[in-house]
């Protein structure tokens, strides 16, 4: 995985859609940047990311991601792979329907992903430093160039949807103390039944992440 590193951009996500646009020969392609002062998150709200936090974002052919992927799910198998990475460094973070990061009860960031022709584009950010009181940050330190190193190695690996799946299913608990907004309006997950393909069941809806 190529990395294009910036010290400031408006939106990682935004620059590297540009980028490939013009030069898509280059994919597999990450951009991060220390300072991101118009970050895209999810339902259109923006994520703005001070100097030390996390904030990368990367394109994948298909063809390069695991046949069995749901894509309407890729944002709960790109969050996951991350969160098992810092899980392993000694963070209590864990992964909240679909694509959000908690530690306790406050989100530390989530990820945005998206699909143009054969590319899937995928946009994560983290806090490492704390941003304001209504969010949290990570629990441990990082060297955000061996954590980069360390992703991608997985991804490459295409682990299958089947065993990322089995493990967000035990994990999916957390997510029920939590709310999502679905068609606008704030539900809570108590009830909802988590489908194999990522998506829940809520209110005799089957609703998938769509971001």
């Amino acid at each position: 995985m190529k990395i294009i590193r910036l010290y400031e951009v408006d939106s990682t996500q935004k620059y590297l859609k540009e980028y490939v646009s013009k030069n898509d020969k280059e994919l597999p392609l990450c951009v991060t940047a220390k300072i991101q002062t118009s970050g895209v998150g999810s339902r259109g709200n923006s994520w703005v990311g001070t100097d030390g936090n996390l904030f990368f974002s990367f394109a994948l052919k298909k063809e390069n991601l695991p046949q069995d992927l749901p894509l309407q799910s890729a944002s709960i198998y790109f969050t996951f792979i991350l969160k098992e990475i810092l899980e392993k460094k000694g963070s209590k973070l864990f992964l909240k329907w679909p694509n959000d990061f908690y530690i306790e009860d406050k989100k530390i960031g989530g990820a945005i992903t998206s699909i143009s022709k054969d590319i899937l584009f995928c946009g994560i950010g983290l806090n490492l430093f704390e941003v304001d009181s209504s969010f949290g940050k990570l629990d441990i330190k990082l060297d955000i160039n061996e954590v980069l190193e360390l992703y991608f190695k997985e991804i490459e690996k295409k682990t299958s949807w089947k065993q990322i799946f089995s493990l967000f299913k035990i994990e999916f608990i957390h997510s029920k103390k939590f709310q999502a907004t679905i068609d606008n309006v704030k539900v809570s997950l108590e009830k909802a039944i988590l489908n194999s393909d990522g998506s829940i069941q809520i209110e005799n809806k089957k609703v998938f992440s769509l971001r």
